[in-house]
């Protein structure tokens, strides 16, 4: 019994490795229909060469550790700082991860700014906390960079998933897209001019957010998915419309003349292009749209604030999150367009199913 099941398991396992991506047997079809029209064999796509992430040691910003003496003192322990000191100091928080060391930057700084406020400036630790505070403000861009690009849920959204997005599956969007709305907006605080009064804003519900959306993007790597199905889509594409325009003139229209060939082509267009493949472009397009900004201030802002990204992290940045991966997708997509509006207007079909 025990070998049935094992031999049905692996033979599921088999099944699902093997089943195709539904997004590229959609431009595997559109791509062989026109072919077979054209009476060619379709034109192999190119291998991508995409800028990769890079490794968490090129990344981590390096963050000088910050120690407080005379930690039983009573004035700690009366504006509510000792108690966190404690937690950090424990077993637990020596072992916390990037997003839970945030959290925890962000809550003593509130706490120190509280304790400032309620200490008399001639209180003997008052000029040591003063300069504590004004040193963890200054590391706080590089704890949220080092959360953001090196943190395991976080580094991996920008990891590229070698697979297409499915024509109905964008799972992780909206989750993403949550997270780095609220990012941009933490980004603002803790870069802000006057951090003191920045920070009064952020609530410790609002400061836990982090823990919510670090888990709700914990189990995608939709970022990385929607990065490489737009530069696979976009070479897909690329490849498409060369084969079609190297044969462009090979498609007779004219009055009086058999446009059977071209009226095939228009029908492939509206079956696979239309119908299917232009609405996934659509969200595509619509779905980075909506993150870009997001991403490519995040970025900028926080490489302002004493930090050096490598060169391969400006590489990387310059391609996902400042456009050049946008531009040559819309470019591809205008390519494309611009083949069939020539066919259509050369062969005076009208727009629309006949």
């Amino acid at each position: 019994m025990m070998k049935i099941l094992l031999l049905v398991f692996f033979c599921s396992l088999l099944l699902t490795s093997c089943k195709k991506n539904t997004t590229e047997v959609l431009l595997d079809t559109y791509q062989q229909r026109l072919a077979n029209v054209l009476d060619i064999k379709p034109t192999e796509t190119p291998a991508l060469s995409l800028p990769i992430y890079p490794g968490t040691r090129l990344l981590k910003q390096p963050i000088s550790d910050i120690r407080m003496g005379l930690l039983n003192a009573y004035e700690l322990r009366q504006c509510g700082l000792f108690q966190l000191i404690a937690e950090r100091n424990s077993v637990l928080g020596k072992v916390q991860d990037q997003t839970r060391q945030l959290r925890y930057e962000l809550l003593f700084l509130k706490q120190l700014d509280h304790c400032l406020n309620i200490l008399n400036n001639t209180n003997i630790l008052w000029p040591q906390l003063k300069d504590i505070y004004y040193q963890k403000q200054q590391q706080l861009p590089q704890v949220l960079w080092n959360m953001v690009f090196t943190g395991q849920e976080w580094r991996q959204q920008f990891t590229l998933d070698r697979q297409l997005l499915e024509q109905q599956q964008f799972g992780g969007y909206i989750e993403n897209l949550a997270a780095f709305d609220y990012l941009d907006t933490l980004t603002t605080t803790i870069t802000s001019h006057n951090l003191s009064k920045a920070l009064t804003t952020l609530t410790t519900n609002n400061i836990d957010l982090l823990l919510y959306h670090q888990q709700q993007i914990h189990n995608t790597q939709y970022l990385g998915q929607l990065f490489y199905s737009i530069a696979r889509v976009t070479a897909r594409l690329n490849t498409v419309t060369t084969q079609l325009i190297r044969h462009e003139q090979d498609v007779i229209c004219g009055k009086n003349i058999n446009q059977q060939q071209a009226q095939y082509l228009r029908n492939v267009f509206y079956k696979y292009y239309a119908k299917d493949i232009q609405p996934y472009l659509s969200k595509l397009h619509s779905q980075y749209q909506q993150l870009q900004p997001y991403l490519a201030s995040l970025y900028t802002t926080l490489a302002k604030h004493h930090i050096q990204p490598s060169s391969m992290m400006t590489v990387y940045a310059r391609y996902y999150f400042q456009g050049e991966l946008q531009h040559q997708f819309q470019q591809a997509t205008i390519e494309h367009v611009n083949y069939w509006q020539r066919l259509f207007k050369r062969c005076n079909f009208k727009v629309g199913l006949q």
